[in-house]
C-alpha cells in the first residue's frame, strides 16, 4: 500500500500542472566569474539568432528552484498597513512569462522601461492585500520593498509553484533588475530558451544545442558551455522520493518473497495434516474443484483477516508521510483495493500448486497410509 501511494505521490508531483510551461525549456547560466551586462547581451542576441529557438528570456532562476530569493513590503490601505513578511521575487525581463506561458490574469506584461519601479505579482499576494479581484490591484504600490523604495504593480499573474510541491505556493513578484541594483548583473546572468516543436524524428533541438554551443565559444571562450532542461531540473527536486519509492519497491518484493514462502510451508502443513480427511471427502463423492475451494477458502480468510488488521494502520502511515506535502494527492480507495486483491491472488497462487496436489492425490494411497 505504501508503495503504491509513494509513486503516485510522485507520479503526480512530476506531472502536475505547476502553472506554467516546462517542456523544451533550455536553461543556460552565463559564468558567474565572467559575468558582463555586455557579453550577456551579446549571446542573448545570437540565441536570437538561432532558427530553432523560438523565444529567450535574460533574468534568473526558473519559475520553481530550490534556492528561492525573498524580499519583504508592506501595503498602506488608508490607515491600515499590511505587512509583507516572505514575499518571493523572480527576476526576468518582458520576455519571462511568454516562455514560460504564465498566464496574466489583470493589467499588463513588464516592459524595458519597468526595471526600477514595476512589478507583476501573483494571485496569491494580491488576495493577501485584499484584492479578491485582480485587477483591483493594478496600480496600487507595494511600500518599502526589499526596504528601499516603492513598487507599483502592473499586472498580476496566475499562481503558479516556486519550489517543490513540499511547499505551498507564496506571495510572489517577478521583477526586472537593474545593473544598478544589488547583485544586478548576477540577477541577469540566467538565460532562458524556448525551443521550437520539433518534428516526427527530427534532431532540431540538438542542432539548436550545437549552435547554441558555439555562440558560447565565441562570447565566453574561456569557460564550459553548460545547460539543463527545465523538466530535468523539476525531476531532480524529487530525487529523495524517488529513492525512497526504489527502496520501497525492493523491500516490498522481499517481504512478498518471504511471505510467499511461509505460506507455501503452511500450506503444505495444512495438506498433510488433513491427508485423511481430503481422502474421506473424495471417497464420499467430493470433487477436485470442491476440494481446492476449501482449503483455499480458509487460506482467503487468513489472507482477509490480515488486510483488515493491516489497512488502518497503513492509512495512518500513508497520511503521517503526506504531510510533508503541501500539495498532495488522494489517499485513493484504489490503492487499498488494488493490494487487497494483490495479496489476495498471491497468496492463492502460492498454495494453489500444493492445493490441487493435495486435492489430485489418490484417496485409497492417503487412507491405506492411515
Amino acid at each position: 500500500m505504501a508503495t503504491l501511494l509513494v509513486s503516485k505521490q510522485i507520479y503526480y508531483a512530476i506531472h502536475k500542472d505547476l502553472g506554467f510551461k516546462k517542456d523544451a525549456i533550455l536553461i543556460v547560466n552565463s559564468p558567474l566569474l565572467n559575468r558582463k551586462s555586455s557579453l550577456n547581451r551579446v549571446f542573448l542576441n545570437k540565441l536570437n539568432a538561432i532558427p530553432e529557438v523560438g523565444l529567450v528570456s535574460m533574468g534568473y532562476d526558473p519559475p520553481t528552484s530550490d534556492y528561492p530569493n525573498n524580499a519583504d513590503g508592506s501595503y498602506k490601505d488608508g490607515k491600515k498597513e499590511i505587512k509583507i513578511q516572505t514575499l518571493y521575487t523572480k527576476y526576468g525581463d518582458e520576455n519571462y512569462i511568454k516562455v514560460y506561458h504564465i498566464k496574466l490574469l489583470a493589467g499588463r506584461n513588464l516592459m524595458p522601461g519597468d526595471t526600477s519601479r514595476a512589478f507583476l505579482i501573483n494571485n496569491t499576494l494580491a488576495k493577501q492585500i485584499g484584492f479578491n479581484d485582480p485587477q483591483d490591484a493594478v496600480g496600487k504600490v507595494i511600500s518599502n520593498f526589499n526596504g528601499d523604495r516603492d513598487m507599483q504593480i502592473v499586472g498580476v499573474v496566475s499562481d503558479f509553484n516556486q519550489e517543490s510541491i513540499h511547499t505551498a505556493i507564496m506571495p510572489l513578484a517577478i521583477l526586472t533588475a537593474t545593473d544598478h541594483d544589488y547583485n544586478g548583473t548576477a540577477y541577469n546572468g540566467t538565460f532562458h530558451i524556448a525551443l521550437k516543436p520539433q518534428t516526427a524524428n527530427g534532431d532540431e533541438w540538438k542542432v539548436a544545442i550545437t549552435s547554441m554551443g558555439r555562440a558560447w565559444k565565441q562570447v565566453y571562450p574561456n569557460d564550459d558551455f553548460e545547460y539543463q532542461f527545465f523538466d530535468e531540473s523539476i525531476a531532480k527536486l524529487y530525487a529523495n522520493e524517488q529513492k525512497v519509492s526504489a527502496l520501497l519497491i525492493w523491500a516490498t518484493g522481499l517481504s512478498i518473497l518471504i511471505s510467499c514462502l511461509g505460506l507455501l510451508g503452511l500450506a503444505i502443513y495444512t495438506t498433510n495434516q488433513r491427508t485423511k480427511e481430503i481422502g474421506v471427502r473424495k471417497v464420499l463423492g467430493a470433487t477436485v474443484s470442491q476440494i481446492v475451494v476449501l482449503l483455499s477458502t480458509e487460506m482467503a480468510w487468513l489472507i482477509i483477516l490480515a488486510f483488515v488488521i493491516i489497512s488502518p494502520v497503513a492509512w495512518w502511515a500513508m497520511n503521517k508521510w503526506m504531510q510533508d506535502f503541501a500539495d498532495r494527492t488522494a489517499i485513493s480507495w484504489w490503492i487499498f483495493a488494488l493490494s487487497g486483491g494483490g495479496m489476495l491472488l498471491t497468496a492463492l497462487f502460492t498454495a494453489g500448486f500444493q492445493t490441487f496436489k493435495a486435492a489430485l492425490a489418490n484417496p485409497v494411497k492417503s487412507l491405506r497410509s492411515e
